[in-house]
């Protein structure tokens, strides 16, 4: 009986080990600083944000996929906003951006948005994309 029960525990051991296969250490990729791509969060402070841009008035606004940041007035952000304008129909369209900034929750006091944004780098600017769900009243 005990035989049997050793048997019946062995068994069970080895149908339930994983099939796992160890990898080597020259099989592990390796990330390297030598690309010119930026990258989503490198030590210099900076973060890859993506989202439609506007400026109006006095204020401008980036909208990512998940957050608002309002955008300091700086030289960088009035080139993008130049940059942005010829895909503009209307001076309220939003423009679809790539660019990397610095992410600030201080208190401003033109800026009322929780999580501001500095442009520091302009990576790519494109047309937005076309919505069906958009209504423009006219007069």
């Amino acid at each position: 009986m005990k035989k049997i029960i050793y048997l019946l525990f062995v068994l069970i051991a080895f149908t339930n080990c994983k099939n796992d296969t160890k990898t080597k250490p020259e099989d592990v990729p390796v990330a390297t600083d030598t690309s010119s791509e930026p990258t989503e969060k490198q030590s210099d402070g900076l973060t890859l944000l993506k989202g439609e841009f506007v400026y109006f008035g006095d204020a401008a606004v980036l909208q990512t996929h998940n957050e608002i940041y309002g955008v300091y007035v700086t030289d960088k952000m009035l080139e993008l906003d130049a940059k942005a304008k010829q895909y503009k129909r209307q001076p309220t369209d939003m423009v679809d951006v790539i660019i990397r900034g610095k992410i600030t929750n201080k208190k401003d006091d033109k800026i009322l948005w929780e999580n501001k944004v500095e442009i520091v780098e302009i990576i790519n600017v494109s047309k937005p994309k076309e919505s069906s769900n958009v209504v423009k009243l006219e007069q």
